[in-house]
């Protein structure tokens, strides 16, 4: 479903400020894998997914989606393709309009844009019925502005919102960092309860060595824009965050220093 091929990044070539994010990075992601992201600061990783959805493009490579070259594509033809979760709630929704305008937005992904024809009620219940499957009350309120949902509700609707047309890759970035413990819980049940279900074709990045280890079915780590570690099945299940780090500080030949990865384990 997915497939990177040597793939390079470097911003601000030839000053002071130069910066190579991927280095020859090579990943091929199988239909209906689950991939946790892993690494410190810096490792690549969201740049990485920032590659895969035409944020900017790679110097050198070539990326695949779906047996499809995009590498020359922009981000918003890209769009059709996947779905995305960003780390702030506050992106990936239209703080001024209601939720059902949100769904009928991302209803029409792929499509040409637009309410003219306006939500009927058979597409009303399809987005009730979802939004009661998150568990969050949000089923009666179809027409606030998402801008007054907290910022679980409003990470829930968008995770709702990027998988509502299937796609053919969901990028997680980091997607309940901003979350109180509890509320980042219950959206991460959410996501696998979506992804398990729709077998969706998945990548994830996590600060959480733990989630990281529980979710999916394979776990990659990066360092320095390459990847390092690779594992998945029964392997990735026996892991520990000892394991982890270990196998960090021997494939780096460095300690892994994360304040943020270290204390959220």
């Amino acid at each position: 479903m997915l497939e990177i091929k040597h793939i390079s990044k470097t911003f601000n070539p030839g000053t002071v400020n130069e910066k190579q994010a991927l280095r020859d990075l090579s990943l091929t992601l199988k239909n209906g894998d689950f991939v946790t992201v892993i690494g410190g600061n810096g490792a690549g990783k969201s740049t990485l997914l920032n590659a895969i959805a035409g944020v900017w493009l790679v110097d050198e490579g070539q990326i695949l989606i779906d047996g499809k070259d995009v590498t020359k594509l922009p981000e918003f033809k890209r769009a059709a393709f996947l779905g995305r979760v960003f780390q702030d709630p506050m992106n990936g929704t239209a703080a001024t309009m209601g939720i059902e305008e949100n769904l009928a937005l991302a209803f029409r992904r792929g499509d040409k844009r637009g309410l003219r024809q306006g939500i009927n009620n058979s597409e009303r219940k399809l987005y009730r019925d979802l939004l009661a499957g998150l568990g969050l009350g949000l089923e009666d309120r179809l027409t606030s502005k998402v801008g007054l949902l907290s910022g679980g509700q409003r990470q829930a609707l968008t995770l709702l919102m990027a998988t509502l047309k299937k796609p053919k890759l969901l990028l997680l970035d980091e997607h309940t960092a901003a979350l109180d413990p509890k509320t980042a819980a219950k959206v991460l049940e959410t996501t696998e309860t979506i992804v398990n279900r729709d077998h969706l074709t998945t990548l994830m990045i996590t600060h959480n060595m733990r989630d990281a280890i529980h979710i999916g079915n394979r776990l990659i780590m990066m360092n320095n824009g390459r990847i390092i570690y690779d594992v998945e099945g029964e392997e990735k299940k026996r892991l520990t965050v000892e394991d982890l780090l270990k196998k960090f500080a021997q494939e780096s030949g460095e300690e892994l220093a994360n304040d943020r990865m270290m204390l959220s384990n």
